[in-house]
């Protein structure tokens, strides 16, 4: 996850939740946006 940018690994988080993907991994990315201090607060649409 270090390659990723800040974009795109806020972008796979959405994702992530939007495609209802393992919790595990969700948290896997919010772990690595939090290390980085990034603002990951994302509205989810239905």
């Amino acid at each position: 996850m270090f390659k990723l940018s800040n974009e795109l690994l806020l972008e796979s988080y959405r994702k992530a939740i939007e495609l209802n993907l393992s919790p595990d991994f969700i948290r896997l990315i919010e772990a690595e946006i939090h290390r980085r201090s990034l603002n990951y607060k994302t509205k989810i649409t239905s």
